[in-house]
């Protein structure tokens, strides 16, 4: 694995980042592999997420993979850590491209789940953050807390994640992610510790955080598209979800709004499955995911920051306001590192403490 340093970038390096358009040179540009004329059509399994982003996906993705290079997409919802273990350790592998939050990516680069991506395939000089030996960021995120405008107008909702575990202020149901990584930075972070000291984690002031909200969780959520229909059906008052998620209801015509004075911002990774049975393709698609044309074509319908600085220029305007606020003292930026040498048993002690 790579240092601290080669994957976890300061808040201010990773934003300015994402906003800067750097003209690679040609020594810097990728290899590029050739399109369907001169490959052999095939199949392809990616595991992706559901809801909109499944269909950002495949418009932006899956579907022009298909018609340049011949082969066919599959796509598969909900990246699951366990399942890919239980893959790779039984020789069994099903699934050839995981797109994976970056506490899964670096975790199963430590455990040896990925294969390695030559770095001939990418333009390195065009990415927002440094990429690892098996894993490439695709793209940043930002995490929030939504909520019904049309039942909790101004005054009457959380905006922040000590807002959102105080119950008294502001009653009701809740979501969280049935995961810890961001589960406990959220607990943390509700809890007082200020964004620049939250790592280390203090993961059992963190877990005593989470025993205060627990009985008002409504749902733990696994299917990330629930993070936004539990509200849009009254099932709960305010969920955590992302930015994308709510520009997608927004743009269906539901009342759902979201919170920039705090967020939680993390990197999305792409990887290849450790004897991944259409490997090749696998590598072809993770190369044109990254190109600049396809991750703004990506973010125009998701709203995330592209991973893929010339992309940003592509990206419409009125997408861009979906971003976080750079600016914002308040917004936390996950540490992957950290989560590489924590991931397994913190996620054990959350799921028993979860079901307990």
């Amino acid at each position: 694995m790579s240092s601290d340093n080669a994957i976890l970038l300061p808040r201010r390096r990773f934003l300015q980042a994402a906003g800067t358009t750097l003209i690679a040179s040609a020594v810097a540009a990728p290899m590029i592999i050739t399109s369907r004329k001169a490959m052999a059509a095939g199949n392809l399994t990616v595991v992706s997420w559901g809801g909109n982003y499944h269909q950002g996906v495949e418009e932006a993705l899956a579907k022009p993979f298909e018609k340049e290079f011949g082969v066919h997409v599959t796509l598969v919802d909900t990246p699951d850590l366990a399942k890919v273990k239980a893959q790779v350790m039984t020789n069994n592998v099903q699934w050839d491209v995981f797109d994976a939050v970056g506490p899964m990516a670096m975790t199963g680069s430590k455990n040896g789940y990925w294969e390695p991506l030559d770095p001939a395939l990418f333009d390195k000089s065009d990415l927002i953050a440094p990429m690892t030996r098996d894993a490439v960021p695709f793209y940043g995120f930002t995490g929030g807390i939504c909520w019904d405008n049309s039942k909790f107008p101004d005054g009457k909702h959380p905006e922040t994640f000590a807002e959102y575990f105080d119950v008294k202020k502001f009653p009701g149901q809740r979501t969280l992610r049935n995961r810890a990584s961001e589960t406990l930075e959220i607990a943390l972070l509700a809890d007082g510790v200020p964004p620049e000291k939250i790592y280390p984690l203090d993961v059992d002031r963190a877990f005593r955080a989470l025993n205060r909200i627990k009985p008002n969780i409504g749902k733990w959520v696994d299917q990330t598209p629930q993070t936004v229909t539990l509200v849009e059906t009254g099932q709960v008052d305010f969920s955590y979800t992302y930015s994308t998620r709510v520009k997608a209801a927004q743009e269906a015509g539901k009342p759902i709004n979201f919170s920039f004075k705090q967020t939680l911002t993390g990197l999305e990774y792409l990887v290849v499955l450790k004897n991944a049975p259409n490997k090749a393709n696998a590598m072809k698609f993770v190369q044109f995911a990254m190109r600049p044309d396809r991750q703004a074509a990506l973010m125009n319908h998701l709203g995330n920051t592209p991973a893929s600085k010339k992309a940003l220029t592509m990206v419409k305007p009125e997408v861009r306001k979906w971003m976080s606020d750079p600016s914002n003292k308040n917004n936390l930026i996950s540490n992957d590192v950290w989560w590489a040498d924590h991931y397994d048993e913190i996620t054990l002690r959350f799921k028993e403490w979860a079901l307990s």
